[in-house]
């Protein structure tokens, strides 16, 4: 049976290792033991602006997460706007249809807060997940750049 729930600090752990569990977070997660501070520290400066981790479970194990935060701004009317990243479910549940229920639920939370869009960026090597959220009706109709510090 699968449900939904925030994330609280004693689950990062486990947000952690699913972060960690494919080929691109591997190589920039730390999901220990023991699990560094910052990711405590992190998520608690999230939830003060706002933010949240969802969770997905079958049964009582996290299978799946989601990060997101409801976006506030002037432009296009002033309309709010989730923003979703660090989706991940877990690679011994992948292919089963989790990823699209998971995604669903972070709709039904942006409609539920009054967001006019939904709006997340996927790495370009990540072919599979952009096949993934076009299926899920998820468009480019922007261009993504970043700038790291």
């Amino acid at each position: 049976m699968i449900r939904f729930r925030d994330a609280t600090e004693p689950d990062l752990s486990s947000v952690v290792t699913l972060l960690a569990d494919d080929e691109l977070g591997g190589g920039r997660e730390d999901a220990g033991p023991p699990l560094p501070g910052a990711y405590t520290e992190g998520f608690r400066r999230m939830v003060a602006q706002g933010g949240r981790i969802i969770l997905m479970l079958d049964e009582d194990q996290i299978v799946g997460c989601l990060q997101m935060h409801v976006l506030h701004g002037v432009s296009t009317r002033s309309m709010a706007r989730a923003q979703v990243e660090g989706v991940r479910v877990a690679s011994t549940h992948r292919g089963g249809g989790l990823g699209a229920q998971l995604l669903a639920e972070a709709i039904r939370e942006a409609r539920a807060a009054g967001c006019g869009l939904v709006q997340l960026t996927t790495n370009l090597s990540r072919t599979d997940a952009q096949r993934f959220y076009r299926r899920l009706g998820f468009a480019q109709s922007h261009a993504g750049l970043k700038l790291a510090l």
